[in-house]
């Protein structure tokens, strides 16, 4: 039995695929979950249409994401830290941090995406990556200086 995928599956395809499956599992299992629907012309057609639209908003999904890793690969931002004798810093710089000044400068993320592995501790200028989405990733330029 032919049928045409709502959602990817994995092991099976795709969204809009047509795929050839069993009778008993496409009724029993696919279709009344919602994930596929019997292969006709008019459910092919809806398929049809359904993948363009999906492909057309992963297209700006990805361009606004290229866009956002171009923005934060030019940003540098500058974090005052108190320091004391032989400039050893009192507290870090956390992610936290990181993302106040961003939002600072009108650039809005979310905080989870800052990748800092361990907090900053120490005075100088670092490369911190930012996950923008699974195949997108930015490198941010920080500046820590005392204050």
């Amino acid at each position: 039995m032919d049928v045409i995928l709502l959602e990817d599956v994995q092991g099976l395809g795709d969204a809009g695929d047509v795929v050839a499956v069993k009778p008993g599992f496409a009724r029993n299992k696919l279709i009344p979950d919602g994930v596929a629907l019997r292969a006709s012309k008019r459910n092919l057609a809806v398929a049809e249409e359904r993948k363009r639209v999906s492909k057309m908003r992963k297209d700006r999904e990805s361009e606004a994401d290229y866009n956002l890793v171009d923005k934060l690969s030019k940003t540098e931002i500058t974090i005052e830290a108190q320091v004391g004798d032989d400039e050893k810093m009192f507290g870090s710089v956390t992610a936290i941090d990181i993302h106040k000044a961003l939002d600072g400068k009108k650039i809005n993320i979310d905080r989870h995406a800052i990748e800092l592995e361990e907090p900053i501790k120490s005075l100088g200028i670092y490369h911190v990556p930012v996950k923008v989405s699974a195949e997108h990733t930015g490198d941010l330029k920080v500046y820590v200086i005392k204050a």
